[in-house]
């Protein structure tokens, strides 16, 4: 199964100069209680971003660049690569992690969305999340607070 994680605004706003727009505690253990023990793709941007492989994860990174290493990490040149890791994987669930061309490269093959919808619209936005209209919720937890930012976890499938 390949699922797409990710926080983002009323706008389908994700980020700014290569960065997330909101720093949730909460998001980020919902984020590792998620992806834990899975594979995550990812694209060179978002992991330059992070700095480093996740940890107990299996670490894609997705790029043109024929020349890419990354230490704890493989390295993959298309979308089929992806779907074909996914295919031989005994791992039930591949996540996308990101950035904004990955999710939107990555949007028509997603069987599940793992969303933080966060009720916010910042003002500083380069990076949006595609339409997910064709995907219905299954699962929504109430709202939940943290610096007067409010935010609920959803799950969706197509």
């Amino acid at each position: 199964m390949l699922s797409i994680i990710c926080i983002l605004g009323k706008n389908n706003a994700i980020g700014y100069k290569n960065k997330l727009l909101w720093d949730i505690p909460d998001d980020l253990e919902h984020f590792k209680k998620i992806t834990g023990k899975h594979t995550v793709v990812m694209g060179k941007k978002t992991f330059k971003s992070i700095g480093h492989a996740l940890p107990n994860r299996l670490n894609v990174i997705i790029t043109r660049d024929k020349n890419y290493k990354a230490e704890g990490c493989k390295i993959v040149h298309s979308i089929e690569d992806i779907l074909e890791i996914a295919k031989q994987k005994k791992d039930k669930e591949i996540f996308i992690i990101g950035g904004g061309q990955i999710y939107k490269q990555f949007l028509p093959y997603a069987d599940k969305l793992y969303l933080t919808l966060v009720d916010d619209e910042p003002k500083r936005v380069d990076t949006f999340f595609p339409d997910y209209s064709d995907f219905k919720k299954l699962l929504s937890e109430e709202k939940k607070e943290y610096k007067r930012i409010k935010y609920k976890f959803v799950e969706l499938i197509k």
